[in-house]
């Protein structure tokens, strides 16, 4: 199995049917912001699928993700 269908078996919950963890109100913190410890996966759809992807703030990758992306900005606004 090649590197991005499993990258995409990850991010997805197609494999294992209905999200349930995903759908619960009290996991959506504000919600806009998915907070899950009992949920693996750091990257998930959005309650709107359409919208995008959010961080599973309860999983420390997030944050790491989160600042380097951050990282990142900062770094490229100072060279120009």
């Amino acid at each position: 199995m090649g590197f991005f269908k499993r990258l995409k078996l990850y991010f997805t919950t197609q494999n294992t049917g209905k999200d349930f963890e995903h759908e619960k109100p009290e996991n959506w913190v504000f919600g806009i912001f998915y907070f899950n410890s009992k949920d693996y996966r750091f990257i998930l759809p959005k309650r709107n699928q359409m919208m995008g992807w959010t961080f599973n703030f309860a999983h420390p990758i997030s944050y790491i993700v989160l600042a380097l992306i951050l990282l990142v900005v900062i770094l490229s606004s100072l060279n120009t």
